[in-house]
């Protein structure tokens, strides 16, 4: 599909002035005297659809189902948020925003969102680890879309010319030692993204929580044995020294040569696979004692921003309930390559395409990132951990020395 928008997308970090956001106060749109006619504005980040995409149609006949027009503009994430913490400051406020699941934490406590009790947006069905992405302090601020999330494709071909048997992998000490054989039958072990962004973060939390580290710990012992599993395959020639600057995009790129045990990459990246002449599967990414790691949810929610005439949130609710009915929620998480937040949803897509059914594993197994009520904290955190990650890695501090250093800065960020 659209990979470079859609990994970028997925990862973005924000970062935002503590001015702007501190002059944000409740926002407000135009009034309507009759709510349930007119045009009600729809912004999203997937300025890749046209008038003549899927997408697009699908919110407009929402709109119709409701009574009204809607408006629809797409636009790059970044340049969405900025729009939105603008819109907000001028009373302007689209009356439907689908932005990254990150960014919720960050508009709601800028004041632009409302909770879905203000609204009455329906949240009962919806697998729990996937709608805390949007939850701040007791309060739920839009529903999700759909989710994505990291698992490890395998090239099957090559654990077999290695003698792997993928079964037999369940913790990170059967890991190392299938990447040990993988390198002794020369070829070459794992790649994943390192680099020092959000993505790097984003590619190191299922390994991070698989040890039972937490982001408001970065020095604990868990956190130091997660980095040094990475830095160790660095120094044992199991992972190439390319992923201190690989994105998701490239380290994707090096799996696709077909030299490769493994890849860490995400639910986005299935339809390339299939495409390609590998012989494939999908793992979830263990923990280090067995069994699934939680992994970061990726994926956009729904959001009702504050409108003056508050009237407006009964047709705006309509709208985002037929966007996420299960009929819409599977066609629309099957174009945007997520999996669907609930569980009769899921259950119709897995029906319809196997090949999800190691995908709803893992999303079941994910968080969000912001989730543990870290909120608007998690960036700030992030930015340490990918700072302390890409550091070890280059050789330049030692795991350990990493992550104090990036405790110390976290704890000083987030006073």
């Amino acid at each position: 599909m659209i990979m470079n928008t859609k990994t970028a997308r997925l990862v973005g970090a924000v970062v935002l002035t503590a001015g702007l956001v501190g002059s944000l106060a409740a926002c407000s749109s135009s009034s309507s005297s009759n709510p349930a006619k007119g045009t009600y504005t729809f912004w999203d980040p997937y300025p890749q659809f046209d008038q003549s995409a899927a997408w697009t149609k699908l919110v407009e006949k929402c709109g119709t189902e409701a009574g009204v027009t809607v408006k629809r503009t797409g636009y790059d994430t970044t340049a969405l948020v900025n729009k939105a913490l603008l819109a907000g400051q001028q009373n302007s406020s689209p009356d439907v925003l689908l932005v990254d699941n990150p960014v919720v934490s960050t508009l709601a406590a800028a004041g632009i969102l409302t909770s879905t009790s203000d609204t009455g947006l329906g949240t009962a069905s919806i697998d729990k680890n996937i709608i805390a992405a949007g939850q701040i302090d007791g309060k739920t601020y839009g529903v999700p879309i759909g989710a994505n999330t990291l698992a490890l494709y395998y090239n099957k071909d090559v654990l077999k010319a290695a003698g792997v048997d993928v079964a037999t992998i369940t913790n990170w000490a059967t890991l190392t030692d299938a990447l040990a054989k993988v390198k002794a039958a020369g070829k070459k072990g794992i790649t994943f993204s390192g680099i020092n962004t959000e993505e790097g973060s984003f590619q190191f939390l299922p390994w991070f929580w698989g040890s039972g580290a937490d982001l408001t710990k970065l020095d604990s012992p868990q956190a130091v044995s997660a980095l040094t599993l990475w830095t160790d395959w660095l120094k044992k020639g199991y992972a190439p020294n390319s992923v201190i600057q690989n994105t998701q995009t490239t380290s994707w790129q090096e799996f696709l040569t077909g030299d490769y045990a493994f890849s860490e990459n995400g639910t986005w990246q299935l339809t390339g696979v299939k495409a390609s002449k590998i012989n494939y599967g999908i793992l979830n990414i263990p923990s280090e004692a067995g069994g699934a790691a939680p992994v970061p949810t990726g994926g956009e929610f729904l959001t009702l921003p504050a409108q003056k005439d508050k009237a407006r949130y009964k047709v705006s609710a309509k709208i985002v309930s037929c966007l996420t009915n299960t009929a819409n929620s599977v066609s629309t998480d099957n174009t945007l390559s997520y999996i669907a937040p609930t569980t009769a949803a899921q259950t119709q897509q897995t029906a319809d395409n196997a090949s999800l059914i190691p995908w709803v594993s893992a999303v079941h197994a994910a968080k969000g990132r912001t989730s543990d009520n870290l909120g608007t904290k998690y960036p700030k955190i992030s930015q340490q951990l990918w700072t302390a990650m890409n550091s070890a890695l280059s050789g330049s501090a030692t795991p350990a020395a990493a992550l104090a250093t990036a405790q110390t800065a976290a704890a000083a960020a987030i006073k």
